[in-house]
C-alpha cells in the first residue's frame, strides 16, 4: 500500500481561471446543481429529491462505462449527491456523495467561483474545486486529484462555449 492510501482522509483542490468570463456568469451555471451532466462528462444528472438550490437537495448523476472486453455489458457508475450548503453572495456551494456503487465511502466538495482580481468583479475570474474523502480502492491521491483537474479543464471549456 503506498502512501496516499495510508492517509486517513485524502484532501485537494484544482483550480482554473477563465479570463473572459464574470464570475456572475459562471455562478450562474454552477447554482443550478441539477445540471451537472451539462458541464463535466457524465451522462445523466437530475433531482431525486428536496428544494431546487437548497440544501438538502439530492441529486442523482450516472455514466455508463464500457468494458474493455467487448463480451462484457456496460457497467452504470451512479452517485447520489446532497447539497450541503450554497451561498449566491460568496458564489460557493458545497455537497456530499450519500451514496454510490463507485466506492466512495465519504466524500464532500466545494465549488467556489470568483474574480481573478480579489479586488474586482471585472471580466475573468478562477474557479476553485475543493474535495475531502477517503481513500477508495484502485485509485491513489494523485490519480484521483488529476481526475478532479480534468473534469475542472472540461467544465471550463464547456462554460466558455
Amino acid at each position: 500500500m503506498g502512501e496516499d492510501e495510508s492517509q486517513p482522509n485524502w484532501e485537494g483542490k484544482a483550480t482554473i481561471e477563465l479570463p473572459s468570463i464574470t464570475s456572475q456568469q459562471v455562478w450562474q451555471v454552477l447554482q443550478d446543481f441539477c445540471n451537472l451532466h451539462k458541464w463535466i462528462p457524465i451522462d445523466t444528472c437530475y433531482q431525486l429529491e428536496g428544494i431546487q438550490n437548497q440544501p438538502g437537495l439530492i441529486r442523482y448523476c450516472a455514466s455508463t462505462i464500457k468494458s474493455l472486453d467487448s463480451d462484457s455489458e456496460p457497467t452504470i457508475k451512479w452517485a447520489k449527491e446532497k447539497l450541503l450548503k450554497i451561498d449566491p453572495i460568496k458564489r460557493c456551494l458545497s455537497y456530499e456523495i450519500v451514496d454510490n456503487n463507485m466506492g466512495f465511502k465519504s466524500y464532500v466538495a466545494t465549488l467556489k467561483v470568483g474574480p481573478i482580481d480579489d479586488d474586482e468583479e471585472g471580466a475573468g475570474c478562477v474557479i476553485e474545486w475543493g474535495f475531502v474523502c477517503d481513500p477508495f480502492e484502485g485509485w491513489t491521491l494523485q490519480d484521483f486529484n488529476s481526475y478532479i483537474e480534468y473534469c475542472l479543464q472540461f467544465m471550463a471549456k464547456k462554460i466558455e462555449r
